[in-house]
């Protein structure tokens, strides 16, 4: 009776999966979109932009725009289609403005610290470097550390060899017992 109602219920499961799969075949009606963006590394700086438009149709316009290593804006107009990606390089190169005065001052003074340090750095001799000295609070609270890590592992090995121990005694009380033979462990 019950492998009837499972037939049943597997046959009603079947005809549905079947008529959702026709439905699927079906053609759907164009779904066209729109989206752009503009980010930047930081607030207020853009340094790539990206915008597409599709007609839903397979056909798919857009165009990107990026600062390459040269601090030169480049941009890349492209068409998506049946026959694959077709990109457009706008040549007009475009540079980015000018400093004014006083960001042209900053990274000039910025610049400079930057070689102090990276000079004063590599000429620092290995054998003078140091390892930072180690806090009495941080020395206290590693050896706190180490001592629960230590309590807790003895703690794990006594559990463990009790664990061990009764299912050792329960074997040999029953050895030929099913419920042990099939145990999970």
């Amino acid at each position: 009776m019950w492998q009837q109602k499972i037939l049943i219920i597997s046959a009603a499961l079947v005809a549905t999966i079947s008529e959702k799969l026709d439905q699927q075949d079906e053609i759907l009606p164009p779904r066209p979109y729109a989206f752009g963006y503009a980010a930047g590394r930081f607030p207020g700086h853009i340094d790539r932009t990206h915008s597409e438009v599709s007609d839903g149709s397979g056909v798919i316009q857009g165009s990107y725009s990026y600062v390459d290593p040269k601090l030169e804006i480049r941009k890349v107009d492209y068409i998506a289609d049946e026959n694959g990606f077709h990109p457009i390089l706008n040549k007009n190169v475009q540079s980015l403005p000018d400093d004014i005065p006083a960001v042209a001052a900053a990274k000039e003074r910025h610049l400079k610290q930057y070689a102090r340090i990276a000079n004063a750095h590599h000429n620092v001799n290995q054998q003078s470097a140091s390892w930072p000295v180690e806090t009495k609070a941080v020395e206290n609270a590693r050896r706190r550390h180490l001592s629960l890590f230590e309590r807790i592992a003895q703690e794990h090995a006594r559990i463990a060899a009790e664990r061990d121990a009764l299912r050792q005694a329960e074997e040999i009380e029953h050895p030929n017992s099913l419920e042990r033979k099939y145990e999970v462990r």
